[in-house]
């Protein structure tokens, strides 16, 4: 295992009333609340050159920098129980290493969440969009701006390479070092894969990822979050709004990778959606989460650096 990787328990803080309140619950419900709801800080977070003042070119729906360019467009369709709003940014850059990530609070572990504006607008970071929720589980691997934070293989994961190329790959079947030693800048592990070689990938309608005590079902019309790659360099993040009537019943993960395929994705990747799906651009949030303008705290975030 790479000396990099951070295991090392440093503290332990309550989210709910004190430790008398979780002392009193018994069985599952003990469980859950200190798997759910208590903050566990496994580790110190590397920083990278991460915090700096875009020195791009703004407008109210594009940005562009000597190594950036990034727009972002708002997409209508339908009426009614049947209308659907998403947002897509499509980005291309000649450094994939200013695709970055970021904790809440600057701290790696489970349970520590923030709003994904929060987390954006303490790195300066141009656009942003929410991450996989690594919090929520203590499995996967989870490499971040070029570092191990964790090495427990588990589900089908996304690798975002230096090179700026990303693939699907298989967590059970390597290990976070090796990773990093291909070449590897950031993984993401939630899934389903949506998009592989330009098609969209059979039986995503039926997949089902982390269905444990606290989830809830990835099926059907709901909130969205993925990242696809059209070329090396050359990428595109979605965010589907959902759960409001009139205003957009979300998307299936089909209709999803439809929207990838259609730009030209190569390659596509779900990520936590729901209540947690979230864009933000210039620190305001681009979409209106679940219709009610209100983000919902997250334990990371993708972002683009200036």
């Amino acid at each position: 295992m790479s000396d990099s990787l951070i295991t090392r328990r440093v503290s332990r803080r309550l989210l709910l009333g004190g430790a008398a309140g979780v002392l009193g619950l018994g069985g599952t419900a003990a469980w859950a609340a200190d798997r759910y709801l208590i903050e566990h800080v496994e580790g110190t977070v590397t920083e990278t050159a991460s915090s700096a003042v875009p020195t791009g070119t703004s407008t109210d729906d594009s940005y562009t920098s000597s190594a950036t360019s990034l727009t972002i467009e708002k997409v209508s369709t339908g009426s009614g129980s049947d209308a659907i709003t998403y947002f897509v940014a499509d980005i291309t850059t000649t450094d994939a290493t200013l695709i970055r990530s970021a904790f809440a609070q600057d701290e790696f572990g489970t349970n520590i969440i923030a709003y994904p504006s929060v987390i954006a607008k303490s790195k300066n970071a141009v656009l942003a969009i929410n991450g996989d929720y690594y919090g929520f589980r203590d499995t996967g691997i989870v490499v971040r701006d070029g570092v191990a934070y964790r090495d427990k293989g588990a589900r089908q994961g996304l690798a975002m390479y230096r090179n700026g190329s990303m693939t699907l790959y298989d967590e059970t079947e390597t290990d976070a070092e090796q990773l990093i030693a291909d070449g590897v800048w950031n993984t993401l592990s939630f899934g389903p894969g949506l998009v592989n070689g330009g098609k969209v990938i059979d039986g995503i309608d039926s997949i089902e990822i982390d269905t444990n005590f606290g989830n809830h079902s990835i099926q059907g019309n709901q909130p969205r979050t993925a990242v696809g790659m059209i070329a090396a360099n050359h990428f595109v993040w979605v965010v589907v709004d959902g759960r409001s009537n009139g205003y957009s019943r979300g998307m299936t993960l089909p209709e999803l990778a439809q929207v990838f395929v259609d730009r030209g994705a190569q390659v596509a990747y779900n990520l936590d959606g729901g209540g947690s799906s979230a864009m933000v651009f210039n620190g305001n949030l681009v979409n209106n989460p679940l219709g009610k303008g209100q983000e919902r705290g997250t334990s990371d975030i993708l972002y683009v650096a200036g």
